[in-house]
């Protein structure tokens, strides 16, 4: 990538973006919205551009895990804001956008990524080793999290009690906490970028590096809080089609997960699938595995009712996705066909929100 050409405008677009949402213009509509649109979608790809000048300089997992680490934080700061602020409405804020987002990445994210990766090279291969210790994470924090609430006596409806609610975040941070360990330190080879043929690039240097850093973090702010600025709008349309607002969630979380999603595809076009899936994977684990226990701790200490469990429905939709994924990371291989079962379960999802 050529970092001359690209960092004048990574840079002014995110400090314009941010100027624009202080100055309150979004709050009218009408052509404000139309420019913040556009505001928005270039400090998504500030965002990429920055978080793929930090992974070149601290290699392979770190990279991935910053920019997942990052989305994450700025993610529970709305939804921490959004339900100490929000009345009964907001109890279901926590479990609706956690939902979405795994949803998005292990049916979009990764559905486009090895579905790209099958029509330009017809198979990929990465480290099965991998996916299975995401996977596995994964499955047990989505049980626990999003599944059990439904079946336990202790709280009435989708709840959990509070000695509930601590266990499953502690067992939440621990599992995630040992897969960072797993990730970083002693099985690292596990997610080291295989069959890279691309000759590397000198490294940005470190005051470089630095600056991207921070611009990052900026620019995920203004993605996370401009879209959530923007949610109005959306509203509005989505309501003139007709369709249930949950959609707006959907569209939210999309938002949100486009500078994880870009940087993913971007690497399945380059041959990169180990990347992708170490981006993707990541991302999925972070947002469930920080994002629930910190809503917990919040909801404890507010006495907020946080409703945990999906319906019948999202189960199933929940179920379908996760076997598919497993399945399709199963033997250290993928093609055209994983990718286009996963983005079918991916239009299946968002069908059976507008048609339920």
């Amino acid at each position: 990538m050529n970092l001359k050409g690209l960092f004048q405008w990574t840079v002014y677009i995110p400090i314009i973006s941010a100027f624009f949402y202080s100055s309150g213009l979004l709050a009218q509509e009408g052509w404000f919205s139309v420019i913040g649109a556009f505001l928005l979608i270039g400090s998504v790809l500030s965002a990429v551009h920055h978080a793929e000048v930090v992974a070149h300089k601290v290699g392979e997992p770190f990279g991935t895990i910053i920019l997942a680490i990052c989305i994450t934080i700025l993610e529970v700061s709305l939804i921490i804001s959004l339900m100490i602020a929000g009345g009964e409405k907001a109890m279901t804020y926590a479990r609706d956008t956690v939902f979405a987002a795994i949803m998005l990445i292990l049916n979009g994210i990764l559905g486009v990524c090895i579905w790209i990766g099958g029509v330009k090279f017809k198979e990929q291969f990465f480290a099965q080793s991998s996916t299975t210790t995401s996977l596995v994470s994964l499955v047990a924090i989505l049980v626990m999290t999003l599944i059990l609430p439904n079946v336990t006596v202790s709280e009435a409806g989708p709840f959990y009690n509070t000695s509930q609610l601590i266990f499953v975040s502690l067992a939440s941070l621990l599992i995630y906490g040992t897969f960072l360990m797993v990730q970083t330190v002693r099985h690292r080879n596990y997610f080291i970028v295989a069959g890279d043929k691309e000759k590397p690039a000198n490294p940005p240097t470190l005051k470089k590096t630095f600056l991207s850093l921070g611009l990052l973090i900026v620019c995920l702010a203004v993605v996370v809080f401009m879209a959530k600025a923007l949610s109005p709008a959306i509203e509005g349309l989505v309501v003139k089609m007709g369709a249930p607002k949950t959609l707006v969630g959907v569209i939210i979380a999309a938002v949100v997960l486009l500078p994880e999603g870009i940087a993913a595809i971007r690497a399945a076009y380059n041959n990169r699938i180990q990347s992708s899936l170490n981006l993707a994977l990541g991302s999925a684990l972070a947002s469930i595995g920080l994002t629930i226990p910190a809503v917990s701790v919040v909801c404890i200490l507010y006495d907020i009712p946080l409703v945990l469990g999906i319906d019948k429905i999202s189960i199933i939709l929940l179920s379908l996705s996760v076997f598919t994924a497993m399945l399709s990371l199963s033997r250290g291989k993928t093609n055209i066909l994983y990718g286009m079962v996963l983005l079918v379960n991916l239009a299946a999802y968002i069908f059976y929100i507008i048609v339920p």
